[in-house]
């Protein structure tokens, strides 16, 4: 089993910044794939981003594309997710998700461990 932990989520102005991260536990953290989903009410939940083991390949949605930079660090067993240049769209509780193998980042079902989720309110 992981377990996930996400936090670093709150209420920011739009044009504003905010940082998640994300802990694992339970299993060697280098061994899982890493991604960041979202899911404002009402909506499906989507993918936001992800990372490769080692951090060499990154894969980031349309919508979030040269605002957000997903990175890892392995010795802490942490994923993170720097947000920039909020918009009020991006609103939402975003989880952070593991998996050993990936084929489809954007695919839920891919994923095998999910955290609790951290809310995001970006104000206008």
């Amino acid at each position: 089993q992981v377990q996930l932990v996400e936090s670093g989520g709150g209420l920011v102005e739009a044009g504003g910044s905010l940082r998640l991260s994300c802990v694992a536990s339970g299993r060697t953290f280098s061994n899982y794939v890493m991604a960041w989903f979202r899911q404002a009410p009402g909506k499906e939940r989507e993918f936001v981003a992800g990372i490769s083991r080692t951090s060499v390949a990154t894969r980031y949605a349309h919508a979030v594309e040269g605002r957000f930079t997903v990175h890892r660090d392995n010795f802490k067993n942490t994923v993170y997710l720097q947000m920039n240049s909020l918009e009020v769209a991006d609103t939402a509780l975003y989880y952070c998700a593991a998996t050993r193998d990936i084929t489809h980042w954007g695919r839920k079902d891919e994923y095998n461990y999910w955290g609790q989720g951290t809310q995001v309110t970006v104000s206008s």
